[in-house]
C-alpha cells in the first residue's frame, strides 16, 4: 500500500452529493412573486433572513429586491386620494339656523374658490362651479396619465 491510497475517509462511507437537473442558471422571479416575498418582509416582527431562506434566496438577493423596490417608489410621482362627498341636501326648515348677515364685497376683491392640481409641470385648475362628476374625471384622466 502506497501513500497515495491513504484516504481521509475510513472504506465503505457513503459520500452525499447533490443532482441538479433542468435548466441551470439564474431563477427567475415574476413580479408578483418578488411582491408577494417583500411583503413578507415589511410584516412587524419579520426577520429577511428567514423569509429569504423559506424561498430559496440569499439574504442579500432580498436586500437588495427591498432596495430596488424603494428607489422605484420614491421615483414615482405621489398622489393624494380625492375624497369626493355627495351634494348637500336641503336642510329641514324647523331645524335650519336663521340667517346671518353677510358683509358683500366688491365682485374686484371677491376670490375665486376652486382646486388646482400641480403634477409633471402641468398645472390644471378646476372653478369652484365645477360638479364632482366633472372633478373625478379630472383626477382619473390625471392618474391615467401617469
Amino acid at each position: 500500500m502506497s501513500r497515495l491510497d491513504r484516504r481521509l475517509e475510513p472504506e465503505g462511507a457513503v459520500r452525499r452529493f447533490e443532482v441538479i437537473d433542468g435548466a441551470v442558471g439564474r431563477r427567475r422571479w415574476s413580479a408578483d412573486d418578488r411582491a408577494r416575498i417583500l411583503e413578507e418582509t415589511f410584516v412587524p416582527g419579520a426577520v429577511v433572513s428567514v423569509v429569504a431562506r423559506r424561498h430559496g434566496l440569499t439574504p442579500q438577493q432580498l436586500f437588495t429586491w427591498r432596495r430596488e423596490a424603494r428607489q422605484a417608489a420614491a421615483a414615482l410621482p405621489a398622489f393624494v386620494p380625492a375624497v369626493t362627498a355627495p351634494e348637500p341636501t336641503a336642510v329641514d326648515p324647523a331645524r335650519a339656523e336663521p340667517p346671518r348677515r353677510r358683509i358683500r364685497r366688491s365682485s374686484s376683491r371677491r376670490r375665486a374658490v376652486g382646486i388646482e392640481v400641480e403634477a409633471g409641470g402641468i398645472t390644471v385648475r378646476i372653478g369652484d362651479g365645477a360638479s364632482l362628476a366633472i372633478i373625478a374625471a379630472v383626477i382619473g384622466a390625471l392618474k391615467g396619465g401617469a
